[in-house]
């Protein structure tokens, strides 16, 4: 069956500042739509939401029937709901994935997920970025033709990123003025996977670059429930029937629980 994915996106930039509108008429959210349908084709179907729809556009309806999310905000990120926040968390763990982009970073999801503030030193001086493969062989850098690829006019990331040690590190970038960032890790969260992608300003054209799209749409499949395992466990059940006998007597004080 198709994947079912979520772009969501802040859609600001896009309203305010003529270089971001000039670069993504229609909102970067439908560049990344266009992206992972290009990557993937008849493997997906894609719908977009933003943050001024009602609840952001991620209804119950809408989450329920969301495999993958990716998540790409920037100057909005205390304007999204907690209640929200609250409901992606639950279904990533649950086992949906999650891809976060670019500043994205500091989204109260992403920050819940890693439990650290993760914030990175930063500089937007349109320099360019390299990024390398270190993990060759893995899913997300399928179709890439060479152990690196370069973007000519980025801002910078730079080390320390304060998240977690990945479970996956699958890029690390170099940049003109001599920095350094993971720019592409994968963390399991309870039932769920997330893969952060660094590339993504915007008032540069990377949404549009080939193998950014490729990795997006790679990250999307790579992050996707798998089908036929078993369901995660979010409570914390009380089994009074055990599999087996238990032999010793004991009576339980329920006013400690």
């Amino acid at each position: 069956m198709p994947l079912n994915v979520t772009v969501w996106h802040e859609f600001r930039h896009e309203k305010t500042n003529e270089t971001v509108k000039n670069l993504y008429p229609d909102g970067m959210h439908i560049v990344m739509k266009q992206a992972i349908e290009e990557t993937l084709g008849d493997g997906v179907n894609v719908r977009t939401a933003t943050l001024d729809e009602p609840e952001h556009g991620l209804t119950d309806e809408v989450l329920d029937n969301t495999d993958v999310l990716t998540w790409w905000g920037h100057a909005a990120h205390a304007e999204v709901s907690d209640e929200i926040v609250d409901k992606v968390v639950k279904r990533v763990l649950s086992g949906m994935g999650l891809v976060v982009l670019h500043s994205g970073h500091y989204a109260k999801v992403f920050r819940r997920l890693m439990g650290t503030g993760c914030g990175l030193k930063w500089r937007e001086a349109a320099e360019r970025e390299r990024i390398w493969c270190v993990n060759p062989g893995h899913a997300i850098t399928a179709g890439l033709e060479k152990d690196y690829f370069e973007l000519e006019h980025v801002e910078m990331y730079g080390e320390p990123f304060d998240v977690p040690v990945p479970d996956e590190l699958i890029f690390i970038s170099w940049f003109e003025g001599g920095e350094v960032f993971r720019s592409g890790a994968v963390w399991k969260r309870g039932g769920g996977r997330i893969f952060y992608f660094r590339p993504g300003h915007e008032t540069f054209p990377i949404y549009y670059d080939k193998n950014v799209r490729r990795v997006l749409g790679n990250g999307v499949k790579y992050v996707a429930p798998i089908p036929g395992t078993l369901g995660h466990t979010l409570n914390a059940p009380n089994i009074k029937v055990p599999l087996s006998p238990i032999q010793a007597e004991h009576e339980v004080d329920e006013s400690l629980h």
